[in-house]
């Protein structure tokens, strides 16, 4: 029997001024569809936005997918909201809005941007659903602040989910409830402090690996519900590991059932398509001068921090908002009021965003994919930042990985490429990404860049990885790294699993194991991660033999670390190394140790003498291992 829908709501008018001035960061607690009890009757409420429709209609498995069984209510304060209750809706009933507009009589059915739940696709419906968990995560966020803050190690393994590991017996992904035993046991073994999923939103096309998002507000389910992930998230924070999010504030895909034109009108999208169109990535790009839309995005970041206890937020594509010109030729773009090329309108809303997060969230971060010279962007907003807690150190990134690509006898010719990072390594609180980007397209794999025999490209492998994890900055590594993956990365099929079972790739995985406990246990490699004075020269400027060597420091003085990075197959015995004070270096890691297939190369503890060098008062021998790192500390 049809139930009409009842007049019902749950903006009050300070909600509605709030979202017209683009300050209301909470509308998942107002739109989409709310279980509910209205007079005595369960339900649904509805709430959409489509201010340019003639009429908008709940549609669904319960109605029969008829248009006009129940059509919801226009709001009488120009707002453009459409809502009410329709008494009888179920938890799991399946539903969109059917809209016709009054632009040009377009008839639309299209996903409710807040839906809690989406079909698997290829289908497109939302799923009346409930957030209704019990957490289990206290401890952990009470702590949170202790352990997220800036002072602290940050070493990131970034997954894509459905391609991490494969359930091979019934050849599909493994499920939110899987991983909460199998990735958090692996991520904890391995002693990264954080995971990185791509994007988890719900979203239609595989291969866009999640970055064109249709479900904003639902884990994609085709791992399993919103309380399954919420149980991953749980196992995860009492693992004490931390989750970023990656997010996608920069653009949106054209599927009929999205965002786009959603009501027949630019609603979303920015309506000129010299700011509203991405020719790279043939997307829609959001209108971050419309306060509605700034709104919608901000209280989506929230979102995920309050309703699902994320860790961090990786904003992805940043510099794509920033510029007006981003991947357009002249003539493509229009100058802002003032003639230059920045988006002031992007600009505001990420200083918004940056704003409204730190304010509301102990412990939390939000790290920028910014690939530019834009400057400030890691600083805080009343300074004159744009707010981020980290930016990708992008630069490192390239000219690291041009580096290793060279043959070592042509290294010393290059040498400035692999010491001119800290030229402005602390310009920025920088994160040193070797990220999912780097092995796709035809770059190769990590291990597939490197030079010489199958020896000199694994002990190239553990030197960069060395060499990274020594160097000031949070880490993130993508999946695979850790075992030394042949071949690029391929969304459609599992890791190379297999390959652990031979010892030059357990022997990779064993060396960044190590690497991460080093980093974690050591002050002086994150305490002053950001800071210049977590950093000192020893030697940049020895080319000939294509050696660096540097010390980084914790707020106690006796926490100093000594780094030795010898980037050539050349074993150099008696390298004379100028030392900041007397006493004994003792080996605490070394890339070249057998375990890590190696070549066993050591260094007994070495007495430091009273000998100048390096500018230093104090000198010691030591021998610095084929293609190695070596870390010592001074006793």
């Amino acid at each position: 029997m049809k139930k009409e829908v009842q007049v019902h709501s749950l903006f009050s008018d300070f909600d509605i001024s709030l979202f017209k001035a683009g300050k209301h960061y909470r509308l998942y607690e107002k739109f989409g569809a709310h279980i509910m009890e209205v007079n005595s009757e369960k339900g649904v409420y509805f709430a959409v936005w489509a201010p340019t429709a003639k009429s908008v209609s709940v549609i669904g498995d319960f109605n029969y997918w008829l248009e006009g069984e129940h059509p919801l209510n226009v709001r009488w304060d120009e707002s453009g909201i459409w809502e009410g209750f329709i008494p009888g809706v179920e938890k799991g009933a399946k539903y969109k809005y059917k809209i016709q507009s009054n632009n040009n009589d377009m008839n639309l059915e299209k996903a409710d941007p807040y839906a809690l739940k989406c079909e698997h696709p290829p289908n497109t419906a939302s799923i009346v659903w409930d957030l209704d968990y019990k957490w289990k995560d206290k401890k952990y966020i009470s702590k949170r602040k202790d352990i997220n803050g800036l002072d602290k190690p940050y070493s990131i393994y970034e997954v894509h989910l459905s391609s991490w590991r494969k359930n091979m017996d019934e050849h599909r992904s493994l499920t939110y409830s899987e991983m909460a035993d199998e990735l958090v046991s692996y991520v904890k073994e391995m002693e990264f402090t954080h995971v990185e999923f791509m994007p988890i939103m719900e979203y239609p096309y595989d291969p866009s690996w999640g970055y064109q998002l249709t479900g904003y507000f639902a884990p994609t389910s085709r791992f399993g519900t919103p309380q399954e992930f919420m149980e991953l998230m749980d196992a995860f924070h009492k693992a004490g590991i931390g989750v970023i999010l990656d997010w996608v504030p920069s653009h949106f895909p054209e599927d009929k059932h999205g965002l786009g034109m959603f009501d027949g009108s630019h609603l979303y999208e920015h309506p000129d398509p010299r700011k509203g169109y991405h020719p790279d990535w043939k997307s829609l790009i959001f209108n971050y001068g419309r306060n509605e839309v700034r709104s919608f995005l901000i209280s989506n970041a929230i979102f995920w921090l309050d309703k699902y206890h994320v860790d961090g937020l990786r904003v992805d594509a940043v510099a794509s908002m920033l510029y007006l010109d981003y991947s357009r030729e002249d003539g493509e773009w229009e100058p802002n009021e003032h003639g230059g090329r920045e988006n002031l309108d992007a600009i505001s809303f990420v200083r918004d965003l940056n704003t409204e997060v730190y304010r509301s969230f102990e412990g939390v971060q939000t790290i920028a994919e910014e690939s530019t010279s834009f400057p400030m962007v890691s600083k805080p907003v009343d300074l004159g930042g744009l707010g981020f807690g980290m930016k990708w150190m992008m630069g490192w990134m390239h000219d690291t990985l041009e580096y290793f690509k060279k043959d070592p006898i042509y290294r010393q010719h290059h040498h400035n490429d692999i010491s001119f990072s800290m030229t402005y390594t602390f310009t920025e609180n920088f994160a040193l990404p070797l990220s999912h980007d780097e092995v796709v397209y035809g770059k190769k794999s990590l291990l597939g860049r490197m030079p010489g025999d199958e020896w000199q490209r694994f002990a190239n492998l553990r030197l960069l990885y060395s060499y990274m994890y020594t160097h000031p900055g949070a880490k993130l590594l993508f999946m695979g790294a850790e075992i030394g993956q042949y071949e690029e990365w391929n969304y459609n099929t599992s890791l190379d699993w297999h390959l652990l079972e031979h010892e030059p790739h357990q022997g990779i995985k064993k060396a960044l194991t190590d690497l991460n406990k080093l980093y974690k246990s050591r002050p002086a490699l994150h305490e002053k991660q950001f800071s210049a004075e977590g950093f000192e020269w020893i030697a940049y400027d020895d080319s000939q033999n294509s050696v660096l060597s540097y010390l980084r420091k914790g707020n106690d003085p006796k926490d100093t670390l000594v780094i030795v990075c010898n980037f050539t197959p050349t074993v150099l015995k008696d390298y004379s190394l100028g030392l900041p004070s007397k006493g004994k270096l003792k080996e605490v890691f070394n890339s070249d140790d057998k375990k890590y297939w190696g070549s066993g190369m050591r260094n007994k503890p070495v007495k430091i003498e009273k000998n100048s060098f390096h500018g230093k008062d104090y000198s010691a021998k030591i021998s610095i291992p084929p293609l190695g790192t070596v870390v010592f500390e001074i006793l």
